[in-house]
C-alpha cells in the first residue's frame, strides 16, 4: 500500500529526528565545546544563542517523531539560519577562525542538502506518517452459520448492518463506487474514523476491502462464504491485516482495555452468528449492556448446547 518513495523517506525522517536530538542536547549541555568546534568566540551571548539553537533542534526532533514528514522543511529553514549565524560569528575573526568557520559552514551545508532532499521526498509523498516501521499484524477467524450462503452474504454485504454485531463500530456510511466511511470507538472511548474501498465482490462467495490512504487505521482483508461440508449452513472465514496506532505499545494498551482486534473479531463473529440464526444477540445476565468486548466473553450460544463445534477461534 505504501509506495517505495514513502518506504525510503520515513526511515530518513526518523534518522533526522535522532540527529536533531543529538545536536540539540550537545548544544544545550556543552555550548562552550560547540562554540570551539564551530570557530565562534566563547561569550555569554554566543552560549545563549547556542543553547537557543539546541532547544530548537530538540523541537525539530519531537515534531518529526510526532507529526507529518513535511515538518522536515523546518529543519531546512533552521539550516539556513545556522549557516547565517555561523558566518556572521566568524566573519570578523582571524584567518584561522575563518577557516574553521568555513569548514563548519560546509558541514552544515551538507546537512542542509540532506534535509532538503528528505523534505522534497516527503512533499512528493504527501507528508503522511508511514507505518512501515511498525509490524503489520494478520488475524484469521471463522464461524459456521446455519443459514445459506446467499442470506449470509447479503446481510454482510450491506455494510450498514455491520455495527449491529460489531460493537466497536459506531456507524458505517456507504458511498458511491464501493467506498464507505467508518467510525469506531477506540479503547479509551475516542472515535476513530477512516475510509475504505471494496476491492473485490463475488456475490455469495467473497468480499474484500482495503482502507484508503490517509486513514487513521491501516487495515484490509476479506470475508469468504463457503457452503458447510455437511450441507447445513455457511462457513464464514475472515482474514484481516491491520496496524494498531502506536505499534506494540498501542496493541498492549488495547488489550489492557479489553478491545484488541483479535478479541473483537471473535466476539463479532459470535454475535453475527446469533443475529443470523435467531434474529437477535443473546447475552448472559452478567453483561446486559454488551457494548464492551471484554464484557462479551461469555455469551449464550445461538444454537442449543448440543450443537457443538460450529465455531472456531481466531489465530493471530
Amino acid at each position: 500500500m505504501n509506495d517505495q518513495s514513502g518506504n525510503t523517506t520515513a526511515p530518513l525522517v526518523r534518522a533526522l529526528a535522532g540527529a536533531s536530538f543529538g545536536l540539540g542536547f550537545a548544544e544545550l549541555m556543552a555550548p562552550r565545546k560547540v562554540a570551539a568546534v564551530a570557530g565562534v568566540d566563547d561569550t555569554r551571548l554566543s552560549r545563549r544563542v547556542i543553547r537557543a539553537l539546541g532547544a530548537r533542534e530538540c523541537g525539530h526532533g519531537t515534531a518529526l517523531l510526532a507529526g507529518s514528514d513535511k515538518l522536515v522543511w523546518t529543519r531546512v529553514a533552521g539550516d539556513v539560519l545556522d549557516v547565517t549565524l555561523l558566518l556572521a560569528g566568524v566573519a570578523a575573526r582571524g584567518r584561522g577562525r575563518r577557516r574553521r568557520g568555513a569548514l563548519s559552514a560546509a558541514v552544515l551545508g551538507g546537512i542542509g542538502a540532506v534535509d532538503l532532499y528528505v523534505a522534497l521526498g516527503a512533499t512528493r509523498d504527501g507528508g503522511a506518517r508511514h507505518a512501515s516501521g511498525a509490524p503489520r499484524r494478520t488475524l484469521r477467524a471463522a464461524v459456521t452459520v446455519r443459514r445459506p450462503p446467499e442470506d449470509v452474504y447479503r446481510f454482510w454485504r450491506d455494510l450498514e448492518n455491520l455495527p449491529s454485531f460489531m460493537h466497536h463500530l459506531r456507524s458505517v456510511t456507504v458511498g458511491p463506487d464501493g467506498r464507505s466511511h467508518w467510525v469506531a470507538s477506540a479503547p479509551v472511548g475516542q472515535p476513530v474514523q477512516w475510509d475504505a474501498q471494496i476491492t473485490e465482490d463475488q456475490p455469495n462467495e467473497r468480499v474484500a476491502w482495503q482502507s484508503l490512504p490517509g486513514s487513521a487505521i491501516d487495515n484490509g482483508g476479506s470475508v469468504e462464504f463457503t457452503p458447510a461440508s455437511n450441507g447445513a449452513g455457511t462457513e464464514v472465514r475472515v482474514r484481516m491485516g491491520y496496524q494498531m496506532p502506536g505499534g506494540v505499545i498501542g496493541k498492549a494498551a488495547a488489550s489492557l482495555f479489553g478491545e484488541s482486534p483479535d478479541q473483537q473479531v471473535n466476539d463479532d463473529l459470535r454475535r453475527f452468528k446469533q443475529i443470523l440464526e435467531t434474529g437477535q444477540v443473546l447475552r448472559s445476565d452478567g453483561s446486559p449492556e454488551g457494548t464492551v468486548a471484554a464484557r462479551q466473553l461469555r455469551q449464550q450460544p445461538a444454537q442449543p448446547n448440543g450443537d457443538k463445534g460450529t465455531s472456531k477461534g481466531a489465530t493471530a
